[in-house]
């Protein structure tokens, strides 16, 4: 038995589990089912999966000794793991938009930042009313659902905070509502071009040519450090963790701030643009950052999934599952009619800035393979730092109505 523990005991480490879950993901992801697959989410599902699992067995005897499978030390480390995926997918997509971003700021931009608004604003109109109706449900946990289910990190850290000793509440209704709320966007973005039947090839070219930008080269010669771009990708990180930092006070001792995820999006935006840092090349290759975002976009998913799984476990009930479906849908619904009958944006716009102002990191990926196309990551970009500053302010005064 003794050989057995310390086989367990040294294999069942984050570094197994995290390269375990993300096989079994792609694995689950590439299963097509009329036409309609996973993809990169199916990593999340096996990740929540896995947390399920952990939460009801956190631990098991082998012999006389125990096999720790889930504790506290565990947690850190996937939550570092998502942290890290987190700003390199994002560092990535704003380095992909960034050159073409500044350059198509035009009349059409306010649409974004409308539906960005528009998406958030009925969510939270949504979980104000539910919590107003059910009085077994507080706002603590309603906020928590909404957070999960736009799947936003920097506003369930946000209301988490204002919420004193209902803090528990926020983070069981956050893994409540994150399942559907990562899962119903990836399957929204697959399913809506075949509802509205789009042929998605003559979509697609008529998206690229309408967003074929002409860049001109200033001719300079820079300075390239390394030849991968690694250099000027983990700068643009470091700058992009500086921005996250900064706090604005919003009244009553709270603060806003953009956190990792908005601070590297905006610093990979800027970059992207310019393309420089006086001398220094800080250009990226179009295969390096393929490779950045979609192996962020998975350690995002394993270290978000597992914990998310668990603390799924610690106050499930059907009727949050419900309002969290709710709370996701509905806004995607209003978002989608909005853009298509109001703004009339193409249906890649369309679906890019939902994306954006459900905050969904995955949601943007399984868009992507979809379209064909990396420019729907413009419409995101576009409308996720608006989305996000809503969502962020939104959750921590929200918590605090006496509801």
């Amino acid at each position: 038995m003794e050989y057995f523990y310390q086989v367990f005991n040294s294999l069942l480490t984050p570094i197994f589990i995290a390269f375990l879950v993300s096989t079994l993901g792609y694995a689950i992801g590439s299963v097509k089912i009329k036409g309609i697959s996973l993809g990169t989410a199916g990593v999340l599902l096996v990740a929540i999966l896995v947390g399920v699992l952990f939460s009801f067995v956190p631990q098991f005897t082998l012999g006389e000794k125990t096999v720790t499978l889930w504790n506290a030390s565990k947690e850190s480390v996937f939550s570092t793991i998502s942290s890290i995926g987190t700003v390199m997918f994002v560092t990535a997509v704003g380095l992909i938009a960034g050159p073409k971003f500044f350059r198509s700021f035009n009349k059409s931009m306010m649409s974004y930042v409308i539906m960005g608004a528009t998406i958030v604003l009925v969510g939270v109109g949504i979980t104000i009313l539910i919590s107003w109706l059910d009085k077994d449900m507080n706002i603590a946990m309603g906020t928590g659902l909404l957070s999960g289910s736009l799947t936003s990190t920097p506003a369930f850290g946000a209301a988490k905070e204002s919420a004193g000793e209902l803090a528990g509440q926020v983070t069981a209704g956050y893994g409540i509502g994150y399942l559907y709320g990562v899962l119903g966007v990836v399957l929204f973005v697959q399913l809506m071009p075949k509802i509205m039947k789009v042929n998605i090839e003559e979509e697609r070219a008529h998206f690229v040519a309408a967003n074929t930008i002409q860049i001109k080269e200033d001719g300079k010669k820079r300075f390239q450090i390394e030849e991968f771009g690694f250099f000027p990708f983990f700068l643009t990180i470091v700058f992009g963790l500086l921005i996250g930092c900064i706090k604005v006070p919003i009244g009553g001792g709270n603060y806003f701030s953009f956190g990792s995820s908005g601070g590297t999006l905006i610093a990979g935006l800027i970059i992207g643009h310019f393309g420089h840092i006086g001398k220094i090349d800080m250009k990226v290759s179009k295969k390096t950052l393929n490779f950045m975002r979609e192996l962020g976009l998975v350690l995002f998913l394993v270290g978000a999934g597992v914990p998310g799984g668990v603390r799924f476990v610690d106050a499930f009930d059907w009727m949050y599952i419900v309002y969290g479906i709710i709370m996701a849908t509905v806004p995607m619904v209003v978002g989608f009619l909005l853009g298509k009958y109001v703004f009339r944006l193409s249906i890649f716009n369309n679906l890019g800035s939902i994306t954006g102002g459900m905050t969904s990191t995955p949601a943007l990926g399984s868009l992507i393979s979809v379209a064909g196309t990396d420019d729907v990551a413009s419409a995101y970009a576009a409308t996720y730092p608006f989305a996000l500053v809503l969502i962020v302010v939104s959750c921590n005064l929200m918590v605090l109505l006496p509801i």
